[in-house]
């Protein structure tokens, strides 16, 4: 028999509610809103990797926060680099069928 025959569990972790948001977000800017979504999946997931930090343990997530900023990084890096793209074609005269009617 142990010394201490009636231990308590360790307390349960939360899983942070910034870091879901962020994770969710990330996902909808790649599915449904592309900048939007990224915009919101980027400070939500600084702000939950920041309240993660300052809770001690308390809260847990700092991996979904992570995966929420990756998506939302990448979302806002192909965005910018798809509008250059555009503006390029733009400024060459070359013709985008889709914005000028003709198909």
């Amino acid at each position: 028999m142990s010394q201490y025959p009636y231990q308590t569990p360790p307390p349960a972790t939360q899983t942070s509610t910034l870091a879901l948001v962020s994770l969710i977000s990330g996902i909808l800017s790649w599915v449904m809103l592309p900048l939007l979504g990224a915009i919101v999946a980027i400070i939500t997931g600084h702000m939950a990797k920041s309240e993660i930090k300052k809770s001690m343990g308390a809260l847990s997530g700092d991996g979904l926060a992570t995966a929420g900023l990756v998506l939302g990084y990448l979302q806002v890096g192909i965005s910018v680099l798809c509008a250059c793209a555009w503006l390029a074609m733009m400024a060459l005269g070359l013709s985008v069928p889709l914005l000028e009617g003709s198909y």
